[in-house]
């Protein structure tokens, strides 16, 4: 089956400003769920001036202890890796994020674009899709496909208020 959350907000800060506080706001105390950042790779294309990073993110493990019952369930952190493509030239940055952990039972991705706003080039337009699917949990894969979308939709409120 599968569920989506999709949204767009437009921040009335500058591209510079809302990235720079994007890729410096993990961990925070704001965000306890999010444990720690590292930053694996970052190399920039002389040619085009396109930053790339790879960061991994270390999450606690959101899903209730109920539901942790299941033995494959009960780790007690969520890695994500996101990869990122920054060009201060076109002022926008691209990300794509997966999840590291449970690969053979479910897939999490979510994709963000930060860009100037057409509207005001003081300001900057966000937006973000994340998907994810369960397979693999038999009559769970339902019951954790509404957990997902009920936290994705909680953090997606998180980022896109970050600027509110």
């Amino acid at each position: 089956m599968g569920v989506t959350v999709e949204v767009h907000r437009v921040y009335r800060y500058p591209f510079e400003q809302v990235v720079a506080s994007y890729l410096r706001k993990y961990p925070s105390p704001m965000e306890k769920h999010i444990t720690a950042v590292e930053t694996v790779e970052e190399k920039t294309d002389l040619s085009t001036g396109i930053i790339y990073r790879r960061r991994i993110a270390t999450c606690q493990n959101v899903i209730p202890e109920i539901l942790r019952k299941v033995g494959v369930l009960k780790v007690p952190d969520i890695y994500l890796e996101e990869e990122s493509w920054l060009n201060m030239r076109k002022r926008n940055m691209t990300m794509k994020t997966h999840c590291l952990t449970w690969t053979q039972y479910a897939s999490l991705s979510e994709e963000s674009v930060f860009r100037e706003s057409l509207e005001n080039p003081n300001w900057t337009d966000f937006t973000q899709k994340g998907q994810i699917s369960v397979t693999g949990a038999g009559l769970l894969n339902c019951v954790l496909e509404a957990f997902a979308q009920s936290f994705l939709k909680q953090a997606v409120k998180k980022v896109s208020n970050f600027f509110a």
